[in-house]
């Protein structure tokens, strides 16, 4: 085998390999023969085709097929030899494949970069400093109030919270356009469902009372021809209702499965859930800031046949996500654009992190993987069910002792960056953009 390699642009690689004619050769004799001794072809007894019927009928088949098992196989050998590490798939490209001559061929691939960390002591972080107090408990028992409320009718003048069931009847331009009309449309007060000053515009109408509301639809509205455009909507009341908020005591309790200890247990276990949740984000807000600061201290050349792959997968889980309960298959191909950049990050980021824990031979740490698995089940109602169930399987065993192979090296990042501390809400970290 004869191998030379050049470099094309960038990343790109092309290895030129020969392999000799006798190898090509006997390789294709040899799966012929084995094909004569099985095919039954009309007039010859099986097993006594005569080679020259053989080779007529399937030699050109077969010396593509083995011309395709060789050129991978060498191509492996090839890039071990020359210490080549690909970066995705090879295009393969045969420059001659005769009986008598050697097979000659291109593979044409991208390899990975190499990466030179820099500026580690530069990565800045600011670590949230931050912890659950009652006042973030008391918010947090209205919020679960508020998702078990019941409502009333009443006849009184209508505000904020309250529910309206109403009729209206929209016009731009003094004409009547699509999805501006409705019967026994129900809408929550503040729910900021509807346009902006559509809400506001009804708050303090009663039950039976008609108006005519004017807004504007925003420059952005997702409708070309209402961008911008103000509108006039008729508007008639029919049923009010207030909210009803359950009784902070131990049946509310039982609402969340608490059915031993009543408002206290149940004040415990909520306090425990946002501590762990807290805890999560604001590991997640200062890895956030790590990674950001190892992208923007390291330049790295990224292969397009990983983007490529990113690219891919980013698709297929937002396919997932508009889809629904539709097959992906049948949902229209989003294009590669929308998700180029995020991609490359990943990429970036992956090449990264990779050479942080090259560098520093890390190796996964048992203890962080099970801790890891303990946190995660620690949510469910039986966690040594799920620490079992990730113990015993594999494929979810290996993507733990990944994220905990992550985690140590951010950790590794973190120790060299420079770190301040902040005093933080609690609503400031779970609600940033609250």
């Amino acid at each position: 085998m004869q191998v030379s390699v050049e470099t094309t642009q960038g990343l790109e690689r092309k290895l030129s390999i020969s392999v000799p004619a006798e190898t090509v050769d006997v390789e294709v004799k040899n799966r012929l023969r084995q094909i004569a001794k099985t095919q039954k072809i009309n007039g010859f007894r099986p097993g006594k085709v005569p080679p020259s019927v053989i080779q007529k009928r399937y030699g050109k088949s077969v010396r593509q097929e083995v011309a395709g098992e060789l050129m991978q196989r060498h191509f492996v050998e090839a890039i071990v030899a020359e210490k080549l590490n690909p970066a995705g798939r090879p295009a393969f490209v045969a420059k001659s494949n005769e009986e008598g001559k050697e097979l000659a061929f291109e593979a044409t691939f991208e390899i990975y970069p190499e990466v030179e960390l820099s500026g580690l002591d530069k990565i800045k972080v600011e670590k949230p400093q931050v912890e659950v107090t009652d006042k973030d408990l008391d918010e947090m028992f209205e919020t679960l109030q508020n998702q078990h409320k019941t409502w009333k009718e009443n006849k009184r003048k209508t505000k904020k919270g309250d529910k309206l069931t109403i009729d209206f009847n929209g016009r731009v331009d003094g004409e009547e356009f699509e999805g501006g009309k409705a019967e026994g449309f129900e809408l929550e007060l503040g729910s900021n469902r509807m346009i902006p000053g559509f809400e506001k515009a009804i708050t303090g109408m009663k039950v039976g009372e008609e108006q005519t509301i004017t807004v504007t639809f925003p420059e952005d509205y997702h409708a070309e021809n209402l961008k911008g455009k103000d509108a006039e909507f008729d508007i008639k009341v029919h049923k009010t209702e207030g909210p009803v908020l359950p009784e902070i005591n131990d049946e509310f309790a039982k609402l969340f499965g608490v059915e031993e200890g009543g408002v206290e247990a149940l004040r415990d276990e909520v306090r425990k859930n946002m501590e762990r949740e807290l805890t999560q984000a604001v590991k997640a807000k200062v890895k956030e800031q790590i990674l950001d600061g190892l992208v923007e201290n390291n330049d790295v050349e990224i292969p397009k046949a990983l983007t490529d792959q990113e690219v891919d997968v980013l698709r297929q889980q937002a396919m997932q996500r508009f889809g629904g309960q539709m097959d992906p298959a049948n949902l229209p191909q989003l294009p590669a654009e929308m998700f180029t950049e995020q991609a490359k990050r990943r990429v970036k980021v992956g090449l990264l992190l990779g050479e942080v824990i090259k560098v520093n031979e890390l190796k996964v740490d048992d203890e962080k993987v099970k801790s890891l698995i303990e946190s995660a089940a620690s949510a469910y109602e039986d966690p040594q069910e799920v620490i079992e169930y990730y113990m015993n399987n594999q494929e979810m065993l290996q993507q733990m002792q990944h994220v905990a192979m992550e985690e140590q090296a951010v950790e590794l990042l973190l120790e060299q960056a420079d770190v301040s501390e902040k005093e933080t809400a609690f609503s400031e970290i779970m609600n940033p953009k609250a």
